[in-house]
């Protein structure tokens, strides 16, 4: 009776664990990279690429915040940490179809991405 009550406590303990864990969602990597990029959090933004396993580059066409694209919407807020970091990461060609976007924004982040398409 105890090792039926025993088996039957574990098998139970197993399933709830394995149906519980969370699985990031699409949804949420984009409202966490948003809020990252308007609080200008550069440290908790590669922390949160990191663990999700993620590169800016992959990710940077799919997500929009506020209809603009990531690197438009870090012009915009004035983010320039973050936006200096998704510079560094984006190819050239994404930065230099951006620069035209970027010009009402922060001079910081004109300036490095002027200095990204040079190099």
């Amino acid at each position: 009776m105890k090792k039926l009550l025993l088996v039957s406590t574990i098998t139970a303990l197993t399933l709830t664990s394995v149906v519980s864990v969370p699985k990031a969602q699409a949804a949420n990597i984009a409202q966490s990279l948003c809020e990252y990029v308007a609080a200008d959090d550069k440290r908790r933004m590669r922390s949160f690429l990191k663990a999700n396993r993620l590169k800016i580059r992959r990710v940077f066409d799919g997500i929009e915040c506020n209809g603009k694209n990531l690197l438009v919407f870090a012009a915009a807020r004035g983010s320039v940490d973050t936006g200096t970091l998704m510079i560094s990461k984006l190819p050239k060609k994404v930065v230099s179809d951006n620069l035209a976007d970027l010009q009402s924004g922060s001079q910081p982040l004109i300036d490095a991405a002027n200095e990204r398409i040079s190099s």
